[in-house]
């Protein structure tokens, strides 16, 4: 704890460690330990949303405990001026924290300098409920009550802010707040920005690739150069990327727009780094990795505002959706144990967010010799891998209630695209091949249920035009999902499921 306390107070901004920059490392200096997915990087972030809930929870708590001797005996009759000083504080200082920016939490920004803006936005609130409250000489206990409030939220929000402040310290540590970049194009402008990140460590860039590798260094500023563009498609860091950057020169518009069409099939966001020469351009394309000089050209941006309500949503529905079906699941794993031999669950690796791999559990319903982990076969009818009781739970879907514990792990939604298996294949083609589209899937978590499944497309693709039908449902669902939505198809899914008695599930 104490080595914590002590870089809380020390300066953010000091020289970072020495970087290795051998060309030989194909880790390269920005690589961390241990890659984090994007999804735990977001959800780090929304955090800061929950911070200003508490705050403003602490402000109107303090405030109301200071406001019950003014309104004594009988908050009745309590006149008008002297509760009116106590709404400036409650208007004000969450318009000032708005305007001092309190929650950005500056990467180089230590703890003392926080504390500072946290008072100055403390101040202006009280300042004037007590110019208020001191205009009626006649009435001091007004007076005492909102010093004693100013004085007790001073206290409390410091002791959260300073809580707020190690953690996200903590978080960046662990390398949950920054974003993991790829290059593509070993350009001079690829080789300032690797230069600039070296010196703010605001990101961390993990490779660059190129199509022209024969021209190109194994390394660039000791950044390795791990491949072509169609390499990036199926690289194994892919996944914990948040955004790919295209440095190449927009002169070369041919070669661009080639580059950028090809990237459009992943659920990454794509930008393009338009010509900086200045330092301070460079700066500012590394702060803002969304906004300019880079351009979003693929990939959809985070609404923090929206996964903030869909989290809470998978959180509170599904622990009661748990608690509900607690008693049929325990019933069911008890009848999978006499059926068959073997273990109760399936576990099967699938694309979540981002094309990160997880693992999906399910019911075990197919004889345990027999199970298809890949998903190679897609079941068909009368299918002999499948259980006499593994028949009923796929028909009726309870066989995906354990889907329940990655919806509160956060690894899947409540509703989205359904995962599919890694691998799967339509046919004897691989499914993700049939679709150029398919990755866009992956830009939301996958889902228990979703708008394809309410819609008819649901169990075995077998055909191409299956997959295709089925992709469309779900970017549709991806560009237009709210909460009203996910309610909807929540409530539609069961009478679907019931009155489908054709589909092979």
């Amino acid at each position: 704890m104490r080595q914590v306390m002590n870089a809380a107070f020390k300066l953010s901004d000091s020289a970072p460690p020495p970087l290795n920059l051998d060309p030989s490392d194909r880790r390269g200096p920005f690589r961390p330990e241990k890659l984090i997915s994007p999804r735990l990087r977001r959800s780090g972030a929304m955090s800061v949303r929950i911070f200003r809930a508490i705050d403003l929870a602490a402000l109107v708590l303090t405030g109301i405990l200071s406001l019950v001797p003014v309104l004594r005996p009988d908050w009745r009759q309590a006149p008008l001026g002297d509760i009116l000083p106590f709404l400036a504080p409650a208007l004000l200082i969450p318009f000032c924290s708005g305007a001092f920016d309190l929650y950005s939490f500056m990467r180089r920004e230590n703890l003392l300098v926080h504390l500072a803006r946290l008072a100055f936005v403390i101040a202006p609130g009280f300042a004037l409920a007590l110019l208020a409250a001191g205009a009626s000489p006649d009435r001091p206990y007004v007076f005492q009550s909102l010093t004693q409030w100013g004085v007790n939220a001073a206290s409390v929000l410091a002791a959260l802010h300073g809580m707020w402040w190690l953690l996200i310290w903590r978080w960046r540590r662990q390398g949950r707040l920054t974003p993991n970049v790829v290059v593509v194009g070993a350009t001079r402008h690829a080789q300032k920005l690797i230069e600039t990140a070296m010196q703010r460590r605001d990101v961390n860039i993990l490779g660059v690739f190129d199509d022209r590798l024969s021209r190109n260094p194994d390394a660039l500023v000791g950044v390795p150069v791990l491949g072509d563009v169609q390499s990036l498609l199926g690289h194994k860091i892919t996944p914990f990327v948040d955004q790919i950057v295209v440095a190449i020169d927009t002169s070369a518009k041919a070669r661009v727009k080639t580059i950028v069409e090809k990237l459009r099939s992943l659920p990454n966001q794509v930008s393009l780094l338009v010509d900086v020469d200045t330092d301070d351009e460079r700066r500012a394309a590394l702060s803002r990795l969304s906004n300019l000089p880079l351009a979003r050209v693929s990939g959809i941006g985070a609404d923090e505002r929206k996964e903030m309500i869909k989290r809470i949503e998978d959180m509170l529905i599904g622990a009661l959706a748990l608690l509900i079906f607690a008693p049929l699941m325990l019933v069911v794993a008890l009848l999978i144990r006499l059926d068959s031999p073997g273990p109760v669950f399936f576990r099967q690796r699938r694309h979540g967010f981002n094309n990160e791999p997880i693992h999906v559990w399910k019911f075990r319903s197919m004889r345990a010799e027999m199970t298809d982990h890949t998903a190679a076969q897609q079941v068909t009818k009368d299918d002999p891998r499948v259980t006499r009781l593994g028949r009923f739970i796929r028909k009726t879907s309870i066989d995906e209630l354990p889907q329940l514990f990655n919806v509160l792990a956060g690894e899947m939604s409540l509703v989205g695209p359904r995962p599919h298996a890694i691998g799967m294949k339509t046919g004897p083609d691989e499914s993700a091949r049939l679709v150029a589209e398919y990755a866009w899937r992956h830009r939301m978590k996958p889902g228990m249920t979703g708008w394809a499944q309410i819609k008819g497309s649901r169990g075995a693709m077998h055909a191409p035009e299956d997959v295709r039908r089925r992709i469309a449902l779900d970017i549709d669902y991806i560009e237009r999902h709210s909460l009203w939505l996910d309610l909807y198809i929540m409530l539609m899914t069961i009478p679907c499921l019931l009155g489908d008695v054709k589909t092979v599930r």
